[in-house]
């Protein structure tokens, strides 16, 4: 059986840790801004630690365990 390719998609948007976690950024940043406010726009920065059902997919998409 052939090896199983990734996901090109999920590699540019997602990051697995040494521990098999998806690390991945928030969405609701990229656009519609101007009404948010400062407060929101800071809590929506930085990466999040996802483990759960829909993450253990993306895991395996992108070459993991």
């Amino acid at each position: 059986m052939p090896k199983q390719k990734t996901h090109k998609g999920s590699r540019k948007r997602f990051t697995v840790t040494g521990t098999g976690k998806l690390m991945r950024s928030q969405a609701g940043k990229r656009h519609l801004n101007s009404h948010k406010t400062g407060a929101a726009k800071r809590n929506l920065r930085g990466t999040i630690c996802d483990n759960g059902n829909i993450a253990k997919k993306y895991v395996t998409a992108l070459g993991g365990e």
